[in-house]
């Protein structure tokens, strides 16, 4: 089963996430098959960035994403620009 989750980059005490899709038998790190978002928690506010258009694809693969994840696609989206 593919899982969307967060793998850890960035130096001791300073994480930054990638988000990416792997299999959900593949540690952490290890490894993936795309990488489509971004996320950077010692920022204030914290940056988030996706590629909606990935990301759409994953969902609709049925990938699924992990709690901390859908919180982030949460947030993420709540955070957009309004379509007109």
């Amino acid at each position: 089963m593919m899982k969307l989750r967060l793998a850890r980059q960035g130096a001791k005490k300073r994480p930054v996430y990638r988000v990416v899709a792997t299999d959900s038998r593949s540690p952490r790190d290890g490894r993936f098959v795309d990488q489509f978002g971004f996320y950077d928690p010692t920022r204030d506010p914290a940056e988030i960035r996706f590629d909606a258009e990935r990301l759409d694809h994953w969902l609709s693969k049925g990938a699924r994403p992990t709690d901390t994840v859908k919180r982030l696609i949460a947030k993420w989206r709540k955070a957009q620009p309004p379509v007109a």
